[in-house]
Order: C-alpha cells, then sequence, then structure tokens
C-alpha cells in the first residue's frame, strides 16, 4: 500500500508541475530597486502587490470559503486561483489524485505545496509577471485568461514600452502592449470572473466602451516627464522618459470615487427623479461582484431632517437552496444593479408631505454587507462609504 502511494506521489508531481522557469535574480521586486526605484516604490503600494494569500484579507477569506464549500484542499484552490493572482507559479494544477494525498497527509513535499508556498510568488502581480510577457494570445476564447492567455519570453527579456531601452543587466525588447494596444494586458486578468458553479459574475471586457480613455489613463494616470530607469546611460545622465505612474490605482483608492458618477435630481409633481450617470468606460461597480453603491436620501424642511432613505445597488449571490453565497460560490445572482459604461440609471421616489428641499448623497464601498458578513472581514476599509458625489434641490 504504502508502496502504491509513492508511486501516486511521483505521478501527481511530475504531471502537475509545469515550471515556469525565472533566474533568481529576476523573482522578486528588491532586484529591480537598483534602476527602477521609483517605480518600485509606487508598485509596494498598489493591489497588484497585495494579490497573494498572505497579503489580501478578501482574497485570503475567499480562497478559504471556496476551499471548504468545494471540499477541495486549500493548495488546490490557490492553484486555481494563480492563473491570474500568482501567474508565475511553478505548478498550474492539481488532480484528485493529489486530493488523495491530502487526504492522506502525503502532500507535504509534493512540488504542489513547494509551489504554493514559494518566496518567489509572494509579491503577486510584480515587475516580472507584466513586463516578461513575450505575446498575448487574444485570439483565444475569452473563458481563458491569465497564464493560460500569455507567452513568456525567456529569463532575462523584459518586455517595455520603449524601442530604445538598453540596459547592461537584462535584454529589452518592444511590445505594443506595453504602450499602443495596453489595454490588451489589462484584460489578460481584468476580463470576466467565473465562479465555481461556471457562473459569470463580472465580465469588464464585454461592458468596456472604450472611447478617449483607456485602463491606464485612470489607473496609470497621465504621462509625465521622469525617468524609467535611475541607471545614467545617456553621457553618464539619467534618461529621460514619458512614464506613467505603477500605482496601479483603483477601487482601493478612495480619492478616485471623487466624482466618478453624477447625479441629477429632477422634481416630477410628487415624485423626486434621480438620475446616475456613469462617463467611465466600465460599468460602476465592476471588478470582483460583491462591490456597492449607496443612495442616501435626506428629506428636509429648512435645516430639519424629515426621513432618511437608504437605497442599496449591489448584487446578491446564493447557491443551492438559495442561500447566500460570495459571488466565486455563486449559482445565480440577482439583478446586475451597475451603472453600465457611459449610460444611466433612474430612480423614482415619492415626495414627503411638507418636506421643502431634498438631498442626495452617493456612496461607494468595496463589500456589501452580506458578503463582508459571510466572509468575516474584519478590516475597516471593507465597510468603509467613500462620497462620490452630493446633489441636492429645493421642492417645489
Amino acid at each position: 500500500m504504502r508502496i502504491l502511494l509513492v508511486i501516486i506521489t511521483l505521478i501527481v508531481s511530475l504531471g502537475a508541475a509545469k515550471v515556469v522557469k525565472i533566474d533568481e535574480k529576476f523573482q522578486t521586486s528588491d532586484k529591480c530597486q537598483a534602476c527602477h526605484m521609483p517605480i518600485v516604490e509606487e508598485w509596494e503600494k498598489s493591489q497588484h502587490s497585495k494579490s497573494h494569500y498572505e497579503n489580501d484579507e478578501y482574497f485570503r477569506a475567499s480562497i478559504d470559503y471556496i476551499s471548504k464549500k468545494t471540499r477541495k484542499s486549500l493548495s488546490s484552490v490557490k492553484i486555481e486561483c494563480a492563473t491570474c493572482h500568482n501567474p508565475r507559479i511553478s505548478v498550474t494544477g492539481t488532480s484528485e489524485s493529489y486530493e488523495i494525498m491530502v487526504a492522506l497527509n502525503l502532500d507535504k513535499g509534493s512540488a504542489i505545496n513547494k509551489a504554493v508556498n514559494s518566496d518567489s510568488i509572494n509579491e503577486g502581480i510584480n515587475c516580472v509577471v507584466c513586463h516578461n510577457i513575450d505575446k498575448i494570445h487574444t485570439d483565444r476564447d475569452e473563458s481563458v485568461r491569465g497564464m493560460n492567455r500569455v507567452t513568456w519570453m525567456k529569463s532575462g527579456i523584459m518586455a517595455g514600452p520603449y524601442k530604445d531601452a538598453n540596459s547592461p543587466y537584462h535584454k529589452t525588447q518592444y511590445r505594443d502592449f506595453m504602450n499602443e494596444d495596453s489595454d490588451k494586458l489589462c484584460f489578460v486578468c481584468h476580463a470576466n470572473d467565473k465562479s465555481v458553479k461556471g457562473l459569470v459574475f463580472t465580465n469588464m471586457l464585454s461592458e468596456y466602451k472604450k472611447g478617449k480613455k483607456s485602463c491606464v489613463d485612470c489607473h496609470m494616470g497621465p504621462r509625465v516627464e521622469g525617468a524609467a530607469s535611475t541607471l545614467p546611460i545617456d553621457d553618464g545622465k539619467v534618461r529621460k522618459r514619458d512614464v506613467r505612474k505603477h500605482g496601479f490605482e483603483g477601487a482601493h483608492v478612495f480619492s478616485m470615487w471623487k466624482d466618478a458618477l453624477d447625479v441629477n435630481l429632477v422634481q416630477k409633481k410628487n415624485n423626486v427623479i434621480i438620475e446616475i450617470s456613469n462617463p467611465q468606460p466600465h460599468n460602476i461597480p465592476s471588478g470582483f461582484g460583491a462591490r456597492e453603491l449607496i443612495i442616501d436620501v435626506t428629506y428636509k424642511d429648512g435645516a430639519k431632517e424629515m426621513k432618511n432613505k437608504r437605497i442599496s445597488l449591489t448584487t446578491h449571490y446564493t447557491r443551492r437552496g438559495g442561500k447566500p453565497t460570495i459571488p466565486h460560490a455563486a449559482e445565480k445572482a440577482s439583478e446586475d444593479m451597475s451603472i453600465p459604461a457611459n449610460g444611466k440609471k433612474v430612480f423614482k421616489l415619492p415626495n414627503v408631505k411638507g418636506a421643502k428641499s431634498i438631498k442626495v448623497e452617493l456612496y461607494y464601498r468595496l463589500v456589501n454587507d452580506e458578503v463582508r458578513s459571510i466572509l468575516k472581514l474584519k478590516d475597516k476599509i471593507w465597510a468603509k462609504e467613500s462620497l462620490i458625489t452630493t446633489k441636492e434641490i429645493r421642492l417645489k
């Protein structure tokens, strides 16, 4: 029996392992700091740097939840999520044989466990994830994402946005997805999210309405004069470049929400019409499915508040038996309440007798109450309400 289990161990180790060879000197961001310190410092504050099990409470709690509900080992779920969260992981799949190993406590020294616990992936989406991509396979089915949508360059070659780039430490090759066609790179991962039950709960690629703005215009900011590398290679001087920030600012940066949506109020007889418009090129909320908009309505008589009403714009998810669950475990979803890209939603509320004015405040939250409770999230960031805009009108 013991010999049989050893054979199973060997088969699983060989069959599941798909090593992505990266030289040690390119694996972690600290190796990049000598020449790219400002960029690395910006990245360190980004959510990309936190896209690892140990570094993000929501991600960690979600993996633990999925492992419990599907009865899969924690390592198996981590590897499934690594497709986008840790795409340079050295093992890309598991098998039923591995689950047997876990049940028999024989997985400790396996290639799979070594891979998910490797220091080389604990930075999540670091420099060598984006800057070592050779080709993006946009011809593949849109369900194919992350590591399965790209081909990597050889270790020691970096992709960049400059055709004349050179470095004494690594080779550099120009790629258009680092410059003119950068949306292609973002949508390697930020395209669609599917639950373990096959429910597509977010598809940013299909909702995206590209106009004058591309993803990087908002999330990396405009190009400004600076230095991609601090190495003095132009006659002993640093080469000046037009560069973008590498903080990848998004939903977690609350200043991003100021005036991200527009609110218009109109009185029509005994009702007030609230119109929320979205000038952005993707739905709001978008991203992972538990995000929320909150409309706070206050009816006033002068300075006196007469009545308050709160409207939640979020999606609720259910599993078998209609029980509430998180997006990644869902079989069904309620109506999509997001404001469509370059679109609007309209809400009609009755006036309150005696009210002289109405005030509407629009807020954003990263996670709605339901999912925050299911995952037992403790960090205050998940419940923080970020003010988007305020509008007030007098009633006739």
